[in-house]
């Protein structure tokens, strides 16, 4: 079995499964989530806890349900964490005239092109704000759409690392390229 699988996942207060015939359903303060379940794995809800087991068949291939098993596990306790704490992804932007805003919802940047550049938030939970014109921080419920919207925006002008300029996550690092050195001795 997994070890990431065998870990019970601990249900806050206010947080509550409601299990299907292959989907969880988890209910918080901050939203719901559908957790989709492959059809080896199962979840026995005891009290505030729940566990994830995998149903083993003659069958079936038993690594490929020990690798759903704590894929499952993962997924179910990152929706318990959505749901009561939420994801967090922040962005920077860096240039000379480069910055962001929030337009009926949408991010709009001016990212150095010809054409301003706008980006919808993914998902229902999913949210995007500015708190400055170099700043924008992207929240949400579901950690996939929080990190692929994040993403999207990224991608709109990745980090230039010698022109210092482009969108990167708040404390990435840029490694830069050692330039070229002349030869010690040199040709005679």
């Amino acid at each position: 079995m997994s070890r990431i699988g065998k870990r019970p996942i601990i249900l806050p207060e206010g947080v509550s499964l409601e299990v299907k015939e292959h989907s969880v359903f988890v209910k918080g303060p901050k939203g719901d989530l559908d957790v989709h379940l492959p059809s080896d794995v199962e979840v026995k809800i005891e009290g505030n806890v729940a566990h994830v087991l995998p149903i083993l068949e003659e069958n079936e291939d038993p690594e490929q349900g020990q690798e759903n098993h704590g894929t499952a596990a993962a997924l179910l306790h990152n929706a318990v964490k959505g749901v009561t704490e939420g994801w967090k992804k922040e962005l920077e932007v860096a240039g000379t005239g480069y910055r962001c805003s929030i337009k009926n919802g949408v991010l709009t940047m001016f990212l150095g092109y010809s054409h301003d550049v706008q980006v919808k938030p993914i998902g229902k939970y999913t949210k995007i704000t500015c708190p400055d014109e170099t700043h924008i921080i992207v929240e949400g419920v579901d950690r996939q759409e929080v990190g692929q919207t994040a993403a999207t925006i990224y991608d709109c002008h990745r980090p230039d690392v010698y022109g210092n300029k482009g969108v990167h996550y708040k404390g990435q690092k840029l490694i830069k390229k050692v330039g070229k050195r002349a030869a010690a001795g040199g040709k005679k």
